[in-house]
């Protein structure tokens, strides 16, 4: 339709025009009125496009209506176009001499000569192109992951923040990619084995679990062509082994340095009850209501609160009493009576 359309119209050597009839979004048939509305119409549009631009009618036609497409040599000899060009200067000089209608007057086309100008893109547009690359969406989503896990395991909002803004950059990339929503639940799946492990050890399975997913996921993370002839939008291999890779080792890190917590607790003669005495005091990570946990004596307790009452996070506490695995705690006394943010428990280094 826009070819035709052109006052002058070249095609390139090895190119094929038509095969312009009309298909549901899918590239379904359009069946029953709404399929014959639908072709009708382009029929009418098509011919009357030929017909002003003095191009072969029957041709065009059939382009909609039966599908034909020819390549650029017989579209040459039908007078779909006016001719093959190798390079947009083949076109210029090609162009250049030839009258065309032109808002009812007929007007030389003077292209001798004319410089060829790229007009590049501005710098939000290129900042929106970046961002619709397949890989660049994929990192920006793993990265914003990895901020996420980290303010979960030790909140400090800055790295809360920067994952935020990460995973939404990467979502308005996803926006004009094929996105396939079971890749992004298996990489969704990966970030909460991750958190798991942060929590609770488990040699190292959770982890390859939540690898094996990231992986999958990365490789599913967006849909096959819809047609032959569509781009194959993809997540590159290198890209998805480096970023598995760059979270293996984060994981590692993780763990080594909640194992050697542990066996400097272990060494210091702090294990078991004496971890946790009544009086050592921490800090509030998930919500008491009436369960949650706090991070104290250099781990995280599942706890309640001594009173029943509900505690936020970020509230600081003071152990009361152990009941099983469970601590019971009361928030810590200001001096306006509220719950108060006294600094770490002690000995442990924030």
């Amino acid at each position: 339709f826009i070819t035709l359309a052109a006052s002058v119209a070249l095609m390139a050597p090895a190119t094929s025009i038509g095969a312009a009839s009309p298909v549901g979004g899918g590239g379904e048939e359009i069946t029953g009125t709404l399929g014959s509305k639908v072709r009708n119409d382009a029929i009418a549009k098509i011919r009357s496009i030929a017909e002003a631009r003095g191009r072969d009618v029957e041709w065009a036609v059939s382009t909609v209506e039966r599908a034909v497409a020819s390549p650029a040599s017989e579209a040459v000899e039908i007078g779909a176009v006016e001719g093959i060009a190798e390079s947009i200067e083949g076109v210029l000089e090609a162009a250049d001499g030839r009258e065309v209608a032109v808002g009812g007057r007929t007007v030389t086309v003077e292209t001798a000569g004319a410089a060829v100008v790229p007009l590049e893109l501005n710098p939000f547009q290129a900042f929106l192109h970046a961002l619709s690359d397949p890989n660049v969406a994929f990192v920006l989503l793993t990265v914003g992951t990895y901020g996420l896990i980290y303010e979960v395991i030790s909140p400090n909002l800055v790295t809360g923040v920067v994952g935020g803004i990460a995973i939404l950059l990467a979502f308005i990339g996803f926006g004009s990619l094929p996105l396939n929503v079971a890749g992004l639940l298996l990489i969704a799946l990966a970030v909460v084995l991750f958190i798991a492990e942060a929590f609770f050890t488990s040699g190292g399975l959770v982890t390859v679990a939540g690898l094996v997913a990231l992986a999958l996921g990365a490789s599913a993370l967006y849909t096959a062509p819809g047609t032959p002839i569509a781009p194959d939008v993809s997540v590159a291999f290198p890209v998805i082994g480096l970023m598995v890779g760059l979270t293996a080792l984060l994981m590692l890190l993780v763990t080594i340095a909640g194992v050697r917590t542990r066996w400097m607790r272990g060494a210091a003669g702090t294990v078991g009850e004496e971890a946790l005495p009544p009086g050592a005091l921490g800090e509030v990570r998930l919500p008491l209501d009436p369960l949650g946990s706090v991070y104290a004596g250099g781990e995280e307790w599942t706890a309640r609160s001594a009173d029943g009452a509900t505690l936020a996070r970020g509230t600081h506490v003071r152990v009361v009493a152990r009941d099983g695995l469970t601590v019971v705690v009361e928030p810590v006394p200001d001096p306006a009576g509220g719950a108060g943010r006294a600094g770490p428990p002690p000995g442990e280094i924030r």
